[in-house]
């Protein structure tokens, strides 16, 4: 009762920071896992009979044949109940019937033991009739052996058998040399196995202060824990807002981006495609001109009069055709300027989509900081709640007499111990003496089987088939002297190790069968667990005798089944219905402050307008201008075209050839300048004319890639941005309010699952009562039925079978004795066939005149042998 009350009070002291039920769940927040430190008991569950367990196994096998009844439940719990009582009218039915079924169960072992009885009667008596019938010459009393036609097969049959009896008897002997030796040590067993339960039961006292120590510490865990989460609020509570804004903002402010970044490239390609298209129109006015400037000069020259005669006719002949492709190849009208298309992405890019989807970037970034500056308050409450509830639990903790009532337990355990050991000497002087009295009956069986052996010992190797049985030799004889003080010695003593063999019988199998088999099957649990059995006011014993309510359902199976699952003692013992851990600390009570401080986190997330109305109508007004308003093809197709109809330098180089090859004047004076003008036209003015038109095609191709399905890309940017905003508008609050409940779920949750594990560490770990159950099982199973009852039922069975063995051997050693023991008298035969000699005084024919004359045997020719 000690021990159970100083469990209570240790409960107690951590049923102030537990509740809940179940095992927690490893998806814990925070991934915060307990593991309550154990220790490993050195006792074993189960004992190991070692090389001994064969032999008492073939004894239980013996009882089960003896004794094949069932444990009787229901009779024990009547005897019991003392609703059978032998002195009170024994007559009464129902005590008839009970009594008939003790018998019957009992039948096995009573009919054994009658057995017995008779044999520890009957020897003696026939011993003593027997002794005296022989000293009286009869029952084979007179030193006389009658020959017998078969009578060497029935010699060797004799000592075949009590050989075989004898061998049957050693066996028997060395069982019980075998229990000997184990009682003899089972002393030593049993205070190796009381000093390995004395420290298991120190180690469990020693091991619950380390663990209501852990219990506590975890607190100091939890609470870092939460102090952590609370110190990374922008990152849990802020980040978890800003990951829920992210998937439907990011991907919009992405596109405008994107959107701004293609119309920046839109107008940088108008802008070089406007700048290229000036500079063409006015190289190719300038280009123009001076072509035709040039054109006419040399015209002019070939329509002089140096032209007129040859050779320089035909050569100006050849001159004049090529004169028409000295001109422009391109067309202005063909490039139009695109200043309309310039002004309209000059009115979109003024929109500043980047500083759009900038200012949608840095909005989602500075939630987290914003959580953060609006909470630091509220955190600084919860923190100071926490560390209140923790000074809570430790003031709990020192205000429980812990020590005390571990001091109290110990001495308890201490006291017990001291107390084994001071008995311990009287167990063993007890020990001795049973010891010194079963060596004594072995040796005194031993004995018997000895004179045994050497009689056959003797008998055998000392006959002579040739001697006759009064000629026998002393071998032979002293064989048979052998085998008589063998059976002496067994009419003298087999009765009173008969007499052991019962007693031991009847102690060793009720003890397996009544106590031993139905502990091993738990149907002696069944018997202690029968309502108001133990005691008539108490439904159930053991509710009544720890709790105080023997109506609570406590049953001695249930408790040790659970102690050997190594569960705890608050939940083995049911103790919840004397302290209810879940009534005196609840999770809401302890997390309900947290809770309330968290409820004053008030997160306030401004709303933002990602693109104004203004902008917005600049999209829309630029998706519709946009649309087809550009001729790439136009412009492509116009810059694809050389600047002049021929090439300048090809025409140089023609010119001037002709024009040396023309007699020295004017007209070839005036080619040749014309020549390095041409020249010079190239290079001054079709060169940067060509790269103009270069610059012009590659603006018109990039401006074709930036601006392909533009509108389509404003308007869809347009639809993602209304999305946007209404996700913002409409869900923005809704987000910040269930994030803040989640985070404040998250810092309860490491307290709830704290207290909830605390509550299954006491319930069902904390304290285990394995020691308890092997406590128990070290008694019974080791002590009680290892140690003692088959030990002891493994003695009377090898006694007993040695005892029971000496009856035949008797009878046959009296019979073989015969064989061997040198005779006074013997019957002699005629070798021919004549009526029996008479008895010859003076002892002729070769005869001592003592001699005793048989019959004539007509089978018999040959002379005849002893």
């Amino acid at each position: 009762m000690i021990l159970v009350f100083s469990v209570l009070l240790l409960l107690g002291l951590c049923g102030n920071i537990a509740s809940g039920g179940q095992p927690p769940s490893t998806s814990t927040p925070g991934a915060l896992n307990y593991e309550l430190p154990t220790s490993e008991y050195e006792t074993q569950d189960t004992f190991n009979a070692g090389i001994v367990g064969p032999l008492y196994q073939m004894v239980h096998i013996f009882l089960h044949v003896v004794q094949p009844n069932d444990f009787p439940v229901d009779m024990i719990r009547k005897l019991i109940q003392r609703e059978f009582d032998f002195s009170v009218d024994s007559k009464e039915p129902e005590n008839i019937v009970l009594a008939l079924k003790m018998v019957y169960y009992e039948i096995g072992v009573l009919i054994c033991a009658i057995l017995g009885l008779l044999f520890i009667v009957l020897m003696p008596l026939v011993g003593y009739f027997f002794c005296m019938c022989r000293c009286s010459n009869k029952c084979g009393g007179e030193m006389h052996q009658r020959q017998k036609r078969n009578e060497s097969c029935r010699r060797k049959f004799l000592a075949i058998s009590l050989l075989l009896i004898c061998l049957l008897m050693s066996l028997g002997i060395m069982y019980g040399f075998v229990a000997n030796h184990q009682v003899r040590t089972r002393i030593k067993r049993t205070q190796k196995l009381a000093e390995s339960n004395y420290r298991d039961l120190q180690i469990l006292l020693d091991e619950t202060p380390k663990q209501i120590d852990y219990i506590l510490a975890q607190y100091t865990t939890t609470k870092n824990k939460a102090f952590s989460a609370l110190d990374g609020i922008d990152s849990l509570l802020g980040g978890r807002i800003k990951d829920q804004l992210k998937p439907n903002v990011i991907p919009v402010l992405n596109e405008i981006e994107h959107l701004a970044t293609a119309i920046k490239q839109t107008k940088v390609a108008l802008e070089n495609m406007n700048s290229s298209l000036e500079i063409i129109q006015d190289g190719s006015t300038q280009l123009s001109t001076n072509l035709t400037t040039l054109r006419n000069s040399i015209q002019k020259s070939l329509n002089s009069s140096d032209c007129a005669s040859d050779p320089a006719s035909k050569i100006c002949a050849s001159i004049r055709p090529e004169l028409s492709n000295l001109g422009s190849n391109l067309n202005s009208s063909q490039l139009p300027s695109v200043d309309r298309e310039l002004n309209s992405v000059n009115d979109i890019y003024r929109t500043d989509l980047e500083s759009v989807a900038k200012r949608g970037y840095t909005f989602i970034d500075e939630i987290p900081g914003k959580v953060r500056n609006q909470t630091v308050a509220v955190i600084a409450d919860v923190k100071q709640a926490l560390d209140s509830i923790s000074s809570n639990i430790k003031n709990v903790s020192q205000s429980i007499p812990i020590e005390e009532v571990l001091v109290e337990v110990s001495h308890y355990i201490n006291d017990s111990n001291s107390y084994f050991h001071k008995e311990l000497p009287k167990l063993e002087e007890y020990d001795s003496y049973w010891w010194l009295g079963g060596l004594i009956v072995c040796f005194l069986l031993t004995l018997i089987v000895t004179f045994f052996f050497l009689g056959l010992l003797c008998g055998v190797f000392g006959y002579d088939k040739r001697a006759t049985p009064t000629r026998r030799g002393c071998v032979s004889n002293t064989g048979g002297i052998f085998l008589m003080t063998g059976v002496g010695l067994s009419f003298l003593f087999c009765w009173i190790l008969m007499i052991l063999v019962v007693l031991t019988f009847i102690v060793g199998a009720n003890v397996e069968k009544l106590l031993c088999e139905p502990y091993a099957n738990k149907k002696l649990f069944q018997v202690l667990d029968t309502p108001y059995l133990l005691r008539e006011q108490w439904q159930f014993f053991l509710s009544g005798l720890i709790l105080k309510d023997s109506n609570i359902n406590l049953t001695f199976e249930q408790v040790y089944r659970d102690c050997k699952k190594g569960r705890g003692v608050y939940a083995t013992f049911q103790l919840d219905n004397v302290f209810n851990i879940s009534e005196n600390f609840n999770i809401e009570k302890h997390t309900g402050e947290i809770i309330k401080e968290l409820d004053n986190l008030n997160v306030n997330v401004d709303n933002i307008e990602l693109l104004d109305k203004a902008g917005r109508e600049n999209l829309q007004d630029f998706a519709h201008s946009w649309k087809d308003a550009i001729d790439y093809s136009k412009y492509l197709k116009e810059a694809e075209k050389s600047p002049t109809k021929v090439d300048l330098l090809a025409f140089a180089s023609s010119l001037e050839e002709k024009a040396n090859k023309l007699p020295e004047g004017k007209l070839k004076q005036a080619l040749k300048t014309d020549v390095q003008n041409i020249i010079a036209i190239h290079q001054q003015q079709v060169l940067p004319l060509q790269q103009s038109l270069d610059a012009l095609k590659q603006s018109v191709r990039t401006l074709e890639r930036t601006s392909d399905k533009l509108p389509e890309k404003v308007n869809k940017v347009i639809s993602s941005l209304d999305s946007a905003q209404n996700f913002l508008t409409t869900n923005i609050s809704s987000i910040v309010i269930g994030e803040t409940q989640k985070y404040g779920r998250t810092v309860t949750g490491y307290f709830e699952h704290y207290l909830q594990w605390v509550l299954y560490a006491i319930t069902e770990k904390m304290t285990s009562c394995k020691p308890m159950a092997t406590a128990m099982d070290s008694a019974v199973n080791g002590v009680l039925c290892g140690y003692v009852a088959d030990p002891l039922n493994l003695f009377w069975f090898g006694i007993g079978k040695a005892t029971m063995l000496l009856l035949p051997a008797v009878i046959i050693a009296v019979k073989l004795a015969k064989y061997y023991r040198r005779m006074d008298s013997e019957d002699v035969y005629d070798d021919v066939e004549t009526v029996p000699m008479k008895n010859l005084e003076n002892g002729s024919n070769g005869y001592h005149k003592d001699h005793l004359y048989g019959v004539h045997n007509p089978v018999m020719t040959s002379p005849s042998r002893y």
